[in-house]
């Protein structure tokens, strides 16, 4: 027993030398708490800012369409356009709005996150833990600059082409005729405001329509005629005729007892083509590659709109960051009605000085810079504010 004692002793011993030489594994290299704290850190940043995010998104983006949705079906009901474009409409309308309301989500996901975290305590943890007010800036740019690149690309390619689909589709509705944009179970009048159309139900597969009211006013005679169905024709010239089949044709003038009722099995009414108006092309519907070809004020107004709003989003996004700093003594809501403010002054700024440019009151390199260049001072401020005890009231009493 003592031997075996003493062997395994012999064997232990040399492991326990000072000059034995210590080779560190590769593991011991590996494990960092400072960048296992980092990568934790920026996880949990991740997640939560994109969850936040895409909630915000979703709620703005339904508000959005439903407010659109119903001032569309108001403007299809009083005639301006067919119901069966509305939701092309409100798609491509959509896609133009998206440039905001993913800029707006990524201000307000950084803000509320960051937000929740002073209200939680967690920033102090975060803070003891050594992690710095700028170390958040990398996991917000992290997050916010594929975001950024998809407002850039829509605000600069994608936006002008959904305009200019929804102006195309409004002229290809203008431009159709009475019969083809008239809506079954809804009184329509025609473009020309010499007829009033009403037909109960439409069968497309047999080119008829049924139950069908027509009041036109010719001669200072207003005729009514009502026919159990009708289709449509196309002479050999081109015209095309909206033919009445076993119906009642009423004439007379209103007041008077001398109206004149003629039964009829076929009655053609002509349907006069519609010119669709020519307007000029809006500037936001303007390709970005033809307004860099063509530098006037006007479109040099629409270009620097269309670069603000991912610089914008940038910056916005930069001045959460200490935007979400939660004074207890101040009230919790304090920073969030601040933020909103500067949201707020920022675009109406922005909108005034793309104005003062169209209208040649400002120079376009001043304008655009000077914007942003004085939100830049704002966000330096901020951090320095945030990261100092600077405070003016102590330089004052000193």
């Amino acid at each position: 027993m003592l031997n075996s004692t003493h062997l395994s002793l012999k064997i232990f011993v040399p492991h326990a030398m000072s000059d034995y030489p210590q080779v560190p594994s590769k593991k011991s290299k590996l494990f960092r708490p400072g960048l296992l704290r980092s990568s934790i850190f920026h996880r949990a940043l991740m997640l939560e800012f994109a969850s936040m995010g895409i909630l915000i998104f979703f709620v703005l983006l339904s508000i959005l369409a439903f407010t659109q949705l119903v001032r569309l079906l108001g403007k299809s009901a009083s005639g301006a356009f067919a119901v069966d474009g509305v939701w092309a409409i409100l798609g491509f309308g959509a896609l133009n709005y998206l440039p905001t309301v993913l800029s707006i989500s990524l201000f307000l996901s950084v803000l509320l996150t960051l937000t929740r975290s002073y209200r939680d305590n967690e920033m102090v943890v975060w803070f003891c833990s050594g992690i710095g007010l700028t170390r958040w800036i990398r996991p917000v740019l992290c997050y916010a600059l594929p975001v950024i690149g998809l407002i850039a690309l829509l605000s600069l390619v994608l936006s002008p082409w959904a305009v200019t689909k929804v102006e195309e589709l409004k002229r290809r509705l203008e431009s159709r005729d009475d019969v083809s944009a008239a809506t079954p179970g809804i009184f329509r009048e025609s473009k020309h405001a010499d007829r009033v159309f009403f037909i109960e139900n439409v069968d497309l597969g047999k080119n008829r329509v049924g139950n069908i009211f027509v009041q036109t006013l010719q001669h200072e005679k207003v005729g009514t005629m009502v026919a159990k169905e009708g289709l449509q024709e196309t002479a050999a010239n081109g015209d095309r005729f909206l033919v009445l089949l076993n119906g009642t044709r009423y004439e007379g003038v209103p007041g008077q007892l001398d109206f004149r009722i003629v039964e009829f099995e076929r009655y053609a009414i002509r349907i006069k083509a519609v010119e669709a108006k020519k307007r000029p092309a809006p500037l936001n519907s303007l390709a970005t590659t033809y307004l860099l070809s063509n530098l006037t004020l006007g479109n040099l107004s629409e270009l620097e709109r269309r670069l603000s709003l991912p610089v914008s989003a940038l910056i916005l996004t930069l001045l959460a960051i200490p935007l979400s700093f939660v004074n207890p003594r101040a009230g919790r809501s304090l920073n969030l009605i601040v933020a909103i403010f500067i949201y707020m002054i920022y675009n109406n700024m922005i909108s005034v000085v793309n104005s003062l440019v169209g209208q040649g009151k400002i120079d376009p390199g001043v304008g655009f810079w000077g914007i942003h260049g004085l939100m830049l001072m704002l966000l330096v401020l901020l951090f320095y504010r945030r990261m100092t005890i600077f405070s003016l009231r102590r330089i004052v009493k000193r």
